[in-house]
């Protein structure tokens, strides 16, 4: 039973990942087209809400094989309303599939990589995702998609987790709200596993089914001294993920950092 388990793992890791690759590809091929074609409004418009449905179907499938579970409703409370800075913590690849599936109208920061890359690429110039390399730009394009009522996801900390609960963050939050005038909502990502993480290898079996849950946590006001609000915002998220519920379910990964939360249960045993 042991190496069948195993065996599901991985064929459930493979077929995954292969089935959003597929996706990618096809939706690729026809956003290059529809980029030459359609008018940059009615454009944003189709490509965000491809993406959206692309990746509810992706979840849902990693659902339907057993591979992971999501509660990713609170988002759903977001959709229509006026426009705000989504600010996540980022534990993993999936962060940024998850919140993108359930909201029709976001604005993404991309790195540069991305946008140029073969399975995402067309379809983020569609949407009008903004890059990431390009400075003042990156922060005038961030305040128009914001000033057109889109919500905008940019994540405080740059890059996915390397030390729990979160990294430093970045002053690019701040400093986006500050000029748009707009709220930063911050959604907290909980998971029991480190799968995708920055150390986790592509290659390596995670122990399924996953479990995945977003919440919503406070949303501050646009910000006037942008320094002084990363500090809070770092620490607010610091403090609110030094308890997960969800990893306090599974054993630690032997080599992946220890929440603060693992090492406390442990001492306590």
């Amino acid at each position: 039973m042991r190496k069948l388990k195993i065996l599901y793992e991985y064929a459930a890791l493979c077929f995954g990942l292969a089935f959003l690759a597929g996706l990618c590809i096809a939706w690729s091929l026809l956003a290059a087209t529809l980029c030459r074609c359609l008018p940059e409004r009615r454009g944003r418009q189709l490509g965000r809400w491809v993406i959206m449905a692309g990746f509810r179907l992706y979840l849902a499938v990693l659902g339907w094989i057993g591979a992971c579970r999501f509660d990713l409703s609170a988002l759903d409370a977001l959709r229509g309303g006026p426009a705000l800075i989504l600010a996540p913590n980022h534990p993993g690849l999936l962060d940024a599939v998850m919140i993108l599936s359930r909201l029709p109208d976001v604005a993404c920061i991309l790195k540069a990589s991305l946008m140029d890359n073969l399975l995402f690429g067309a379809g983020a110039r569609l949407a009008c995702y903004i890059r990431n390399d390009t400075g003042h730009a990156m922060i005038k394009r961030a305040v128009r998609a914001l000033d057109d009522g889109s919500h905008l996801l940019l994540f405080p900390e740059g890059t996915r987790t390397t030390r729990p609960p979160v990294n430093a963050f970045k002053g690019s939050t701040g400093l986006i709200a500050h000029h748009a005038r707009v709220p930063v909502q911050t959604v907290f990502i909980e998971t029991d596993s480190p799968f995708l993480g920055k150390r986790w290898p592509l290659h390596r079996r995670p122990d399924l089914p996953l479990s995945y849950r977003v919440r919503l946590g406070r949303r501050f006001d646009p910000p006037e001294d942008i320094r002084g609000f990363t500090r809070v915002l770092e620490t607010y998220f610091a403090a609110e993920l030094g308890v997960n519920p969800l990893s306090a379910r599974r054993p630690a990964v032997p080599g992946y950092p220890r929440t603060r939360q693992e090492t406390a249960d442990e001492s306590s045993l």
